[in-house]
């Protein structure tokens, strides 16, 4: 009964009203700094391991250069994305759910993060190599990173928890679709695409803005590994993308992805038929295509792993002028805890570090702090305004306002009426060819064998809502009842849920 359960409450004891759905600005604004309980959360959560990275613990990179091949002047004013612009860079490719000691073939999303080392300063690009993800809102962020991390009483992953999460919020199923398919463990991180999956916006000389997604396609095709291909390697050599990545630049073989976007403009964002901002949804190409840009290269291997592959900070809150954001709810918590992981993990003054030091003059007031490697500014002036004429704003190169709608509250993106989010899965299966097709039921099958069937019905009414043939081969593959499976898809998520609670039906 809801009556014997305990309360959750803050960290000092408070009740909390809400622990999923972020405070916004309208149903569709941005989060706001008053959800202190969503503050709370994330910078408990980004100190909770020491030294490593919460998450995407285990990783590789490399240097190279970008260069704008097409003219997008129309849409940003950003100079590295000007025709016949040339940038340095750095990336680093990582798993995201296993310890630095991790196979890097296991089954998951791999994370991709670029450090673009342009005129106007450092723009960090964090994204994966999946055009969606699990979650919508920041508020179940660390819950996700827990579900799919160690369970505390056994120290062993756990399928039981992963799917329990996975299936008690319906916005995961494409990207569950898209880990357990062919997809789900690429041959290498030279032939697999990554994105930037959020929405940012670009702003114009003009101060126009239009929404954009960033798309990164492998020049060297797309190859992936079987369950059994990727087990056979593990056993051999668990840091097999990072020694296949470091090679291939060794002997000048160097990777290259074409960079496009899509673009939507501030009025079709206004009529879409589903919310534009929200990163378990995807842009259709055949509505916004792609638009070419350039080409990404990486040439040049780190000289130290530790100095510039571990100690490399990433952050979406890095832009530069003529890029900027979104209301996307994960976005926005993101542009907070991603900064305030590496002032954990690696200092206040992280930025100092060679790897993550912009190639500009930086002029920041901050001072003082932790390993501060420089000058410190000697005696200049450490507050503003001042009256020494020292570093003063530049108000030209502000974004444009953005117009909200609506009551700050903590809104369900559920109950938005042109929520669906079994759409993009289904659409994917369709697509998919039949050995594909599968592929996928075999991985989920495999995946979840050890989960009790009330987690296993939640999915196989996910894949029948997404597509009846979905849900009828993965409702054979794991034994299931097929009628069961045809009345709780005529239920509502929260009667799906209370109807799969019992762990033994």
């Amino acid at each position: 009964m809801m009556s014997d359960k305990k309360k959750l409450t803050n960290e000092v004891g408070a009740p909390i009203a809400d622990n999923e759905n972020s405070i916004t600005a309208g149903p569709r604004g941005l989060v706001v700094m008053s959800d202190v309980w969503l503050m709370e959360k994330m910078a408990h959560f980004n100190r909770e391991v020491i030294p490593e990275r919460r998450m995407h613990a285990k990783g590789w990179g490399a240097y190279g250069k970008f260069t704008v091949t097409h003219d997008i002047s129309k849409y940003t004013k950003a100079k590295v994305l000007q025709p016949g612009a040339e940038t340095e860079l750095f990336v680093r490719f990582s798993t995201v759910a296993g310890e630095r000691g991790a196979s890097d073939c296991e089954r998951d999303i791999r994370g991709v993060a670029v450090k673009f080392y342009t005129e106007e300063g450092n723009w960090d690009l964090v994204g994966n190599n999946t055009p969606t993800f699990f979650i919508r809102d920041v508020h179940n962020f660390s819950d996700l990173n827990r579900a799919v991390k160690r369970d505390p009483r056994t120290g062993r992953r756990s399928a039981q928890n992963n799917w329990d999460f996975w299936t008690l919020l319906p916005e995961c199923f494409h990207q569950i679709t898209i880990v357990m398919s062919d997809r789900g463990i690429p041959a290498s991180y030279r032939h697999m695409h990554f994105f930037g999956e959020h929405t940012f916006s670009f702003y114009n000389e003009k101060n126009e803005r239009v929404w954009c997604k960033f798309h990164f396609k492998t020049q060297q095709g797309i190859k992936n590994l079987s369950n059994e291909e990727a087990a056979k390697i593990t056993g051999m050599d668990r840091e097999f993308h990072g020694k296949d990545l470091y090679e291939a630049i060794e002997k000048g073989d160097f990777p290259k992805w074409t960079m496009y976007v899509q673009i939507m403009t501030e009025e079709q964002a206004k009529n879409h038929y589903e919310n534009p901002f929200d990163i378990t949804k995807i842009w259709r190409h055949a509505e916004y295509p792609l638009i070419e840009v350039g080409v990404l290269e990486l040439n040049r291997n780190p000289e130290n792993y530790f100095a510039e592959v571990e100690q490399a900070a990433f952050t979406p809150a890095h832009v530069v002028p003529g890029i900027g954001f979104s209301p996307d709810r994960f976005l926005q918590g993101r542009l907070f805890s991603y900064g305030d992981a590496q002032r954990y993990r690696l200092g206040v003054n992280h930025n100092h570090i060679p790897v993550n030091r912009a190639k500009v003059e930086v002029n920041e007031y901050h001072r003082d702090g932790a390993m501060r490697t420089d000058g410190n500014y000697g005696g200049t002036v450490a507050y503003t305004p001042n009256s020494a004429g020292t570093w003063s704003a530049t108000p030209e190169v502000a974004e444009p306002p953005l117009d909200l709608e609506g009551s700050v509250y903590r809104y369900d993106p559920k109950d938005d009426p042109t929520d669906d989010c079994f759409r993009a899965g289904g659409d994917l299966w369709r697509v998919l060819t039949e050995d594909k097709k599968q592929i996928l039921i075999d991985n989920t099958a495999g995946d979840i064998a050890s989960v009790t069937n009330n987690i296993k019905y939640r999915h196989a009414v996910h894949c029948y809502l997404a597509d009846k043939e979905y849900g009828e081969r993965f409702t054979a593959a794991v034994g299931l009842d097929l009628e069961k499976v045809k009345e709780l898809s005529k239920l509502d998520n929260n009667g799906l849920i209370q109807a799969t609670l019992d762990q033994t039906m």
